[in-house]
């Protein structure tokens, strides 16, 4: 006897296959083009303004009375630091293409591939679940401000809001910190890992690091979820609205339907759009988080190779702050088309 497959279970299979259409498809394609022409320009841009920059990293060894002035030569040489800028960076940029070479660390003497493979993850880990904390407290609480406009309620969020939004990123880490020293031993300051952190079990080594990003991941979501809220509290209001709202009501359907199925879903739309932009920023702005709480990020990374002026991993850390930058925009036009497939993606800019 044929076996029939039920229509629910191809459901996702179907919607799936529906959603990366040929156009789906050539805009993915045209802004990875476009995304690596991007990239292009901004590390010739980099690379020229790191190059005009006054000094490089042999200039600190110099000031060293006990390296031998052959030793300078010799490392001048080996970092090519004796070519012109151009020819520094035709050759960097051939390693890159054809091998995925970024170059040597001049401090680390490593190569900055590892180096940046070992820290993005960490940061990674506290900007994704900073992203995910901000969206789940935001949403629900500009959605409450919207629906209780005027009231107590929404005025005691926005003025939550002004303040989260007026607290810069450094005072409210020092804020945490001072806390968390009247907490102690509740909340870590400081580390990714505690020092017994290798005798413990999978699970606990799992909870062990959750523990340690509370507050780096707090502090990063703070001035986030305000701008987020006050967005989101915005959108609602002007949806809220328009006619098609006032004609679901007349109509009788139940105020939660009105609000969180028509309202939500077209009020929703702007706030994907910033996904990629708030993605990227929470990578480059961690470092103020990484640097009161010790975290062993890629923020801090990069402020050691700038103020070292370790050439190679600066140009690394910046095109991986690009690449970051592109894809959180494409992931946010493809989220953005999965919410509303009225939505077609050759309008989007």
């Amino acid at each position: 006897m044929t076996q029939t497959v039920s229509p629910n279970k191809n459901q996702p299979l179907n919607k799936l296959i529906n959603f990366f259409d040929t156009e789906t498809i050539l805009y993915i394609v045209k802004r990875v083009l476009q995304g690596l022409l991007t990239i292009l320009l901004a590390s010739i841009l980099s690379f020229i303004i790191i190059q005009i920059a006054p000094g490089d990293y042999l200039d600190t060894l110099k000031q060293n009375p006990k390296i031998a002035k052959e030793t300078i030569e010799q490392l001048t040489i080996q970092f090519g630091l004796d070519q012109p800028w151009y020819v520094q960076y035709w050759r960097w940029l051939v390693q890159v293409v054809t091998q995925l070479d970024f170059g040597t660390s001049f401090v680390y003497n490593r190569s900055v591939a590892s180096l940046l493979g070992e820290r993005i993850l960490n940061t990674l880990l506290l900007a994704i679940s900073s992203l995910i904390l901000t969206w789940l407290i935001a949403i629900p609480l500009g959605i409450l401000s919207a629906v209780k406009q005027s009231s107590w309620t929404d005025k005691r969020l926005r003025v939550i809001s002004y303040l989260g939004q007026g607290f810069p990123s450094f005072i409210t880490a020092l804020v945490l910190l001072i806390l968390a020293q009247h907490l102690f031993p509740l909340l870590p300051v400081g580390n990714m890992t505690s020092l017994n952190y290798a005798e413990l079990s999978p699970i606990g080594k799992l909870l062990d690091v959750g523990w340690h990003m509370i507050l780096p991941t707090i502090a990063l979501s703070i001035t986030s979820f305000a701008g987020l809220m006050r967005l989101m509290r915005g959108q609602m209001l002007d949806v809220m609205r328009q006619d098609y709202i006032q004609t679901a009501r007349a109509k009788g359907l139940p105020e939660d339907k009105v609000i969180y199925v028509h309202a939500l879903r077209n009020a929703i739309n702007p706030l994907i759009t910033l996904l990629g932009f708030e993605f990227a920023s929470l990578l480059g702005g961690s470092f103020i988080a990484e640097f009161f709480f010790n975290w062993p990020g890629l923020g801090r990374l990069i402020l050691q190779a700038v103020t070292a002026q370790d050439l190679y991993l600066v140009m690394g850390s910046l095109i991986m702050g690009a690449t970051m930058l592109i894809i959180g925009n494409l992931l946010a036009d493809l989220l953005l088309k999965a919410v509303d497939p009225r939505i077609k993606l050759e309008n989007l800019k």
